[in-house]
This record gives structure tokens, C-alpha cells and sequence, in this order.
């Protein structure tokens, strides 16, 4: 096992070891953003919002997986003394992380062209976004790790080679979020977001039982 992951485990859910007040702030922050939407009935915003943030709970759990199956490492972690985090929620995912990604969803969804059939040089405005904002995150997480805050222990998932980075780590993020967005029935908006949450509840409740989280 690492030396990261070892250290990850002291303080995995040990609020005790970890919480710092600026979490209280930072809920009401996410709070404030959705609310706003809810009271303008912005539903589209709030529930694409929703739709990126349950996806990225999803590989957060799976890098839990990966993390147990390998006994070695995550894919990406964020333990103790790097990035110092207020609680470790999983083996590769804070409180500030969680906040994040809440907040994400909202922000790039509010950004979208209201005409989703739009073409930008020719190309279908959600493809270019979603390729737009998934490239920026990467970039943003290569300097994370560059700056020590995020750990990659695997060759493949490195700053030298982030093609799957880019591909699992953020595109299907966004392009959900615009999917969930662009639906016109709240029914399927809401059947989508059912299993998208589903999945992410029924595997949090089953691997954890088994004691893989």
C-alpha cells in the first residue's frame, strides 16, 4: 500500500481529526446557489446541476473500488497533508471536493446557449462546451497535482498521459449535465436523475457493507 494511502486511511470520515469551520460557509454558498435557481424556477440549471455532481459521485466510488481491489492506491487520492481537507468523505474525496463539483453543474449549465441545436465553427454547441470545460478541468487538476494537492499513482493517470483524464475523469460530467438539461419532460429528467442517484446510493450502501469504501 502507498505511503499516500496509508496516510489517507488516518483520516478517512474522521471528522474529529479533520472538520474546519470553513465547511459551514461553503454549504451555505452551495445552498444559496441552488435556491436561487429553485426561486427563479430555473429547473433545467438545477437539476443538469444535480446530474454532474451524482455522475462524479459515481467515480469517486469506483476509485474507492479500484482502491481496494489493487490494495495499492486510488486512481486519485487526497490525503492527509496534501491539500489538507476538512473531512475525508472517501479514499479520493473531500468535503471540498464534493462542494465543488455541487457547485460545477450549476455554473457550466448557466453558461449554455439557449438554442441547443446552435452550431459554433460548425460543431453542435454542447459538443464544443462539454470539450471546452472538460479540457479546462483537466488542466486545472494537472495543476493540482503539479502542486502537490492531488495524488495520481498510476502511469496512466498521470500529467503525462491525462487522455483518460479527459475521457472518464470529466467528459461524461458534462455531457450528462447538458443531457439532463436539455430533456423536455421533467419525467425524464427526473427517471434520469432517479438512477444516476440509484446507482450511486445502491453501490455507497452495498460496497460499503461489504467494507470496500
Amino acid at each position: 500500500m502507498s505511503a499516500y494511502s496509508l496516510s489517507a486511511l488516518e483520516i478517512l470520515r474522521s471528522p474529529a481529526l479533520t472538520l474546519k469551520w470553513y465547511v459551514v460557509p461553503m454549504l451555505l454558498i452551495v445552498m444559496y446557489i441552488y435556491n436561487k435557481e429553485i426561486s427563479a424556477k430555473n429547473w433545467n440549471v438545477v437539476l443538469g446541476g444535480a446530474a454532474l455532481w451524482g455522475m462524479d459521485l459515481f467515480n469517486e466510488i469506483w476509485n474507492s473500488i479500484v482502491f481496494h481491489a489493487t490494495g495499492f492506491a486510488p486512481v486519485w487520492g487526497t490525503p492527509m497533508g496534501v491539500g489538507d481537507t476538512a473531512l475525508l468523505i472517501l479514499i479520493g474525496y473531500n468535503i471540498e471536493i464534493s462542494f465543488m463539483f455541487a457547485m460545477m453543474g450549476v455554473v457550466v449549465c448557466l453558461t449554455l446557449p439557449k438554442d441547443p441545436k446552435m452550431k459554433i465553427l460548425g460543431i453542435n454547441n454542447r459538443v464544443v462546451m462539454a470539450a471546452i470545460y472538460t479540457t479546462f478541468a483537466v488542466v486545472i487538476e494537472c495543476f493540482l497535482n503539479y502542486a502537490g494537492l492531488l495524488t495520481w499513482e498510476y502511469p496512466w493517470w498521470s500529467r503525462s498521459f491525462p487522455y483518460l483524464v479527459w475521457l472518464i475523469g470529466y467528459l461524461p460530467f458534462f455531457t450528462m449535465a447538458f443531457v439532463v438539461h436539455d430533456m423536455k419532460r421533467m419525467k425524464n429528467k427526473l427517471i434520469t436523475l432517479g438512477i444516476i442517484f440509484g446507482v450511486d446510493i445502491l453501490a455507497l450502501v452495498v460496497f460499503g457493507l461489504m467494507g470496500w469504501m
